[in-house]
């Protein structure tokens, strides 16, 4: 395909001095001067005669002067300070009118003009630097003309590509050939979806470039709003801008090159930027329709209806996860569901076979096979808080679920991260008491024993706490609590006949030990 590139922003020295009437001559040759001198843009043309006129300068403009700030005699040093503060500001040529202060340029002047690099340029006498300022002003006007021109032919055809198959990768592979970057489109998830070139980052130093890109589109993800932004890494110019509306972002469009985005080109990102939402928010709208029929299958799986379940997963996504597997629950933010949605959507596509996934009510439920370890990681990027069964076949898949939506309940706890209902299991059911509403329970079952150590400065609470620790044992109790043996006893007697209790019976035991777990 034939490039289309964009005309420049600015154009460039070389394009001036070669402005027929004007009569420039170089006076540093080129080829003494660094390479690509003669290409700089020129962004405007100023006159001064001041000996230190950067002031009132900007880079990549040409200074014009007749010489009067260069009294007789003046020093070589005295040349090569002042050409030092035109190239340290940026300056892109220094024209020197003859004839008007003095004839000819001053040899010290061309000299300090070569050390520095400096193009320097002749301007006889009959041509006014006004005739200068306005060639310049021509030419800018000219290319400026041109990228308009050029802004309205290429929204044409990034219109065009949108209409063929696959519109959305069609429209970013036009925009990377009109711009001359490389444009690249991460999903919901912060995963690079495409890019164009497709081979813009499989050179060796790409890897860095594409985790930088990769972070920043990461970043404005996570703050889940409409953003934009812009770098300057490695000689690019890194422009990102979100895709989709407020608190549900689609994705992030990223582009850069070595050239700046002007007006015009902006234009044009702006137009794919609104063509790219509108394709992404319509396959939103798909998704959606596929979550419904997501839901409904799920309802049929925890039924029973297996068979059913398969054949329309197989069709649509590909086969459902192999048994042994294990149900992860999430309990996502409303507004943030859709984009959970498309996240997991990507995944299923990049390995099928390996999740199935379903709203149901205000949770999603996922299933998934045992190394789904890292996709469960990316939903705890995504601040979500995740909980996760045993391992489990499909006939037990209710009992799974009911696993996960207590891990999810024990997860909640604490910032967002995993946890597995194994670990509950391990932690017993007399843990799980003291994480319900059993606390209240708890405490008036002792408070006799808590009001008898307030009222009286005793220790029974402390005591039967060591001594259930011990099994009920005497001597182990005493040893802990730094006391005989028989006060131990007469301790645990005392607490029996406050709580109204035979301590020498296992329920009872049982029982205010629960008691004291839930109590805290």
């Amino acid at each position: 395909m034939a490039s289309n590139l964009a005309p420049p922003l600015l154009p460039t020295l070389r394009r001036l001095l070669a402005q027929p009437g004007l009569e420039l001559r170089l006076l540093t040759p080129e080829w003494q001067l660094p390479a690509h001198a003669l290409d700089q843009p020129v962004e405007w043309v100023h006159s001064s005669d001041l000996a230190d006129p950067t002031p009132f300068l900007s880079a990549s403009q040409v200074l014009l002067t007749t010489g009067t700030q260069f009294a007789d005699p003046t020093t070589d040093d005295y040349y090569r300070d002042y050409v030092c503060r035109l190239t340290a500001r940026g300056i892109a040529c220094l024209g020197f009118g003859t004839e008007v202060v003095r004839a000819g340029t001053p040899d010290a002047l061309v000299a300090a003009c070569l050390a520095e690099g400096l193009p320097l340029v002749e301007v006889p006498y009959e041509t006014p630097f006004i005739a200068v300022a306005r060639a310049a002003g021509d030419l800018v006007a000219e290319l400026r003309y041109a990228r308009n021109t050029w802004a309205q032919g290429a929204q044409r055809a990034i219109s065009h590509a949108a209409l063929r198959p696959d519109g959305l990768s069609n429209i970013l592979s036009e925009l990377s050939r009109q711009l001359g970057h490389w444009v690249a489109l991460f999903d919901a998830g912060g995963a690079l979806d495409r890019v164009f070139p497709r081979d813009a980052f499989s050179g060796a130093d790409a890897s860095p470039a594409l985790r930088q890109v990769q972070a920043e589109a990461g970043r404005l993800l996570r703050r889940g709003q409409r953003a934009g932004t812009t770098l300057d890494e490695g000689g690019e110019t890194l422009t990102l801008q979100t895709l989709g509306r407020r608190d549900q972002l689609r994705g992030v469009l990223a582009l850069g090159g070595v050239t700046l985005l002007d007006q015009a080109s902006q234009h044009v990102v702006t137009s794919v930027i609104a063509l790219a939402g509108l394709a992404l928010e319509q396959n939103s709208a798909q998704g959606r329709a596929r979550g419904h029929l997501r839901s409904g299958l799920l309802q049929a799986l925890l039924g029973g209806d297996l068979p059913l379940v398969q054949s329309v997963s197989g069709e649509l996504w590909g086969s459902l996860p192999a048994e042994p597997v294990r149900v992860a629950v999430v309990s996502p933010p409303p507004e943030r569901l859709d984009a959970l949605a498309e996240l997991l959507e990507l995944r299923v596509e990049e390995r099928p076979g390996h999740l199935f996934f379903a709203r149901d009510g205000r949770q999603v439920l996922l299933i998934v096979d045992p190394a789904a370890d890292p996709l469960l990681a990316e939903l705890v990027d995504f601040g979500l808080h995740v909980g996760v069964s045993d391992r489990s076949d499909y006939r037990s898949l209710p009992h799974a679920a009911a696993q996960a939506r207590q891990a999810l309940e024990r997860a909640h706890e604490g910032a967002a991260g995993i946890v597995e209902f194994e670990v509950i299991s391990r932690q017993g059911v007399l843990a799980f008491l003291a994480r319900t509403d059993a606390s209240e329970v708890g405490r008036a079952t002792l408070r006799p024993l808590a009001d008898h150590d307030a009222a009286h400065g005793t220790a029974l609470l402390t005591t039967l706490r060591v001594w259930l620790e011990h099994n009920g044992q005497f001597g182990p109790a005493a040893t802990e609590l730094g006391v005989h043996r028989h006060t131990v006893r007469g301790r645990i007697s005392h607490a029996e006949q406050l709580l109204g209790r035979d301590l020498g019976a296992f329920h009872a035991r049982a029982d205010l030990w629960a008691a004291l777990l839930a109590a805290g």
